[in-house]
């Protein structure tokens, strides 16, 4: 389909562009058609670009680096201790984004706000800020392929909580990958515990680098129970208020702004001494820039998300979700002071392997199911009326 509207878009600038040329009295006064020749090839280059699966998929892939990298940078600071600051100013932008894309015609099926559903969505955007700082507190003390290896786990609790709940069925190729997930998460542990003993890309002594790495897998351990809980809890919710992507993202920032904002005056301590501390001045700038961008990239993820469902397929979607676990793990080697030995290698490359094994799992289950359709009496779906059905499932 996309193809097909590309073509059109072509056939309509070249006999615009013919139509002009053959017209012979058109004299010096029709040079202002120019523009108009101008703005179609820039049109047309737009349109190409919207519906080009590879700039969709690396649209994605940036996107989601960017968000990691600049969370890490943010919170990696050996003073840091404002996460609930941090996330406040993360939904505020978020939210102030959405509304001025709104305004300006960018998001246009945002409905208006509603008190009741706002009210029924509360409990959820509760879990997601459980969600967000527990996930912040274990991008604190633990390195960026750490934090995604371990991520992976969340993945087996979701999926054994669409069994219980929601009737979902597991197949032994993904308990395969599930198998490799918990592998490469215990090598990754190993890798970790053994670099910190030997001193390998830790600064602080071994008892204190281990110190960290137990709070890190602490607070890894929570993310866990706060993510699926989230996760499973919003496809419970979302379907019954009928909420589109804007209108769940919108929700989840606009609700958890007070909370956000009444913990962090009642939890962390806003002296300047505090606040010196947290923001020295070499790295102000940076650490606020990094701040506002994060909020931002919530909204640059959804939508790079919507979009390559939009022009590739949902499994499309899920394989570059799993093929985007090495680089993500890769950039932590990259652009922190994360140790690179043997195992930690080993953890990602096995990490990686899950993450294909669990996408190709859900290709072949959807495959299967595929297979039954024909025999019902449903009609026959149009390819994106089947991309919107699987995001939603």
């Amino acid at each position: 389909m996309s193809n097909k509207k590309i073509e059109d878009v072509e056939m309509r600038a070249v006999d615009g562009d013919l139509g002009g040329e053959k017209d012979p009295f058109l004299g010096k006064s029709s040079s202002p058609v120019r523009p108009r020749r101008d703005t179609a090839g820039w049109s047309n280059v737009v349109e190409k670009l919207d519906h080009s699966p590879g700039a969709s998929i690396l649209a994605y892939c940036l996107s989601s680096i960017s968000m990691t990298v600049v969370n890490k940078y943010v919170v990696s600071g050996s003073s840091w201790n404002l996460n609930f600051f941090y996330l406040a100013v993360q939904s505020l932008v978020c939210t102030l984004a959405i509304l001025i894309f709104r305004q300006t015609g960018i998001i246009k099926n945002l409905a208006p706000f509603d008190t009741t559903k706002a009210k029924k969505w509360f409990p959820i955007s509760l879990l997601l800020v459980g969600m967000i700082y527990t996930g912040a507190k274990a991008l604190q003390f633990l390195s960026v392929p750490v934090y995604t290896i371990f991520k992976n786990l969340t993945i087996i609790v979701i999926a054994y909580g669409e069994v219980l709940w929601f009737g979902g069925s597991v197949t032994p190729l993904t308990l395969l990958s599930f198998g490799l997930m918990v592998l490469s998460s215990v090598i990754a542990a190993w890798a970790d515990i053994q670099a910190a003993i030997d001193g390998v890309g830790h600064s602080t002594e071994t008892s204190a680098a281990l110190a960290t790495l137990n709070a890190g897998y602490a607070w890894m351990g929570m993310n866990v129970v706060c993510t699926s809980s989230y996760v499973l809890g919003m496809r419970k919710v979302i379907k019954k208020m009928n909420f589109k992507d804007y209108d769940t993202m919108f929700y989840n920032n606009l609700l958890t702004i007070p909370v956000l904002i009444v913990c962090s005056l009642l939890v962390e301590d806003w002296s300047a001494q505090n606040l010196e501390r947290n923001f020295p001045i070499e790295t102000r700038n940076k650490l606020m820039v990094g701040m506002v961008y994060s909020g931002l990239a919530a909204i640059f993820i959804s939508y790079c998300s919507a979009w390559c469902i939009r022009v590739t397929s949902s499994t499309t979607y899920s394989m570059v979700g799993a093929l985007n676990k090495l680089p993500i793990a890769v950039s932590g080697l990259i652009f922190f002071d994360a140790p690179i030995t043997f195992g930690s290698v080993t953890a990602i490359f096995v990490g990686f392997v899950s993450g294909l094994v669990f996408a190709w799992a859900k290709v072949r289950q959807k495959a299967q199911e595929a297979g039954i359709l024909p025999t019902t009496n449903k009609p026959t779906m149009s390819a994106s009326a089947q991309s919107n059905r699987d995001a939603n499932s």
